[in-house]
């Protein structure tokens, strides 16, 4: 029998990609971060998040996955991590977006209200990005709390949530939703949920419903 080989892993720089979408106001603008799910790109999550009104109100930043790859329609899409070396792949991403949101500060006018919105995969993004960098609110459709985000991590400045999901998505379930609220009292100043008639994807209903978030966000004190 021949002996199992010895797994290393070595530390090594890529570039990630990330699309600005800035206001036809003059800044400082609240800054809208967000993260696209499994098997889409930046542009296709840009599209997606523009339908919510008063969006255009705010500086989109559409962070794009670190790993690439190829459809079979030879569409470039990407992925945010798979089982193989998942805690070096949180690790790395929470590093990116800290890294984004540093470059997005230091080359836009934008004021202190942030907001992370992820959907399906995207979503755990954008929760780990809430529990390392303050954050007003998180925006998370179609995907769950992902169990490395502890209220130990949560900083004083908790963010109000917005959770969605469609009625016929078979994948984010009713009882993943319920579980992911009873998880975020102990993460979050607030949780508001919106269940719609559909599947796991972005709707109008619920665009409207993260515009209504969105909105009262920037009225709080």
């Amino acid at each position: 029998m021949e002996p199992t080989p010895e797994v290393r892993t070595i530390e090594t720089a890529v570039h990630g990609r990330y699309l600005v979408h800035t206001p036809g106001t003059p800044g400082p603008w609240p800054a809208f971060f967000t993260f696209h799910g499994y098997g889409e790109d930046a542009a296709i999550n840009l599209s997606e998040v523009q339908r919510i009104p008063g969006i255009s109100d705010w500086l989109i930043v559409a962070v794009q996955a670190l790993h690439p790859f190829y459809t079979k329609k030879e569409q470039i899409v990407a992925s945010w991590m798979t089982r193989q070396d998942r805690e070096l792949a949180i690790a790395d991403n929470v590093r990116y977006v800290r890294a984004v949101v540093d470059a997005v500060a230091r080359d836009f006018s934008h004021g202190p209200d942030i907001v992370f919105a992820g959907f399906s995969q995207g979503v755990a993004m954008a929760y780990r990005a809430a529990a390392h960098i303050p954050a007003a609110g998180v925006i998370a459709l179609a995907g769950d709390v992902p169990p490395d985000v502890t209220p130990h991590q949560n900083r004083s400045e908790r963010p109000h949530v917005l959770i969605g999901r469609g009625t016929t998505d078979v994948w984010y379930t009713e009882e993943k939703m319920a579980a992911d609220v009873a998880r975020l009292k102990d993460l979050t100043a607030s949780c508001d949920t919106c269940v719609f008639e559909g599947g796991h994807e972005w709707t109008e209903s619920f665009a409207r419903k993260a515009g209504e978030f969105l909105a009262r966000l920037r009225r709080a004190p």
